[in-house]
């Protein structure tokens, strides 16, 4: 079953940091088989007053694959990088089969 890892970058505190870890971390998600399917902007708040600020969400083939990729050693290093270049918030999502 499909997992997404869900970030809101809320604020950037260092944009030259973040670029650094911009450029390395596709290659940590594509070797867990992770895809990007949104990388910034929302297109419009439908309900409620939620304003993500620069969304961010990662595919991945299953909650043990995205943990897999969160806390391996290859994307360690540029966990520290985005925590000290930005305030975010980041969520694990399972997926959802309706069997359809």
């Amino acid at each position: 079953m499909a997992a997404f890892v869900f970030f809101d970058v809320k604020q950037v505190r260092d944009p030259d940091l973040l670029a650094t870890y911009r450029s390395r971390v596709f290659e940590t998600v594509e070797r867990f088989d992770g895809r990007y399917r949104v990388l910034g902007g929302c297109e419009a708040v439908l309900e409620g007053s939620w304003r993500p600020n620069i969304p961010v969400l990662i595919e991945f083939k299953s909650v043990a694959a995205a943990r897999e990729w969160y806390f391996s050693d290859l994307y360690e290093p540029l966990l520290t990088q985005r925590i000290e270049a930005a305030d975010c918030d980041a969520v694990l999502l399972a997926g959802f089969d309706h069997g359809g």
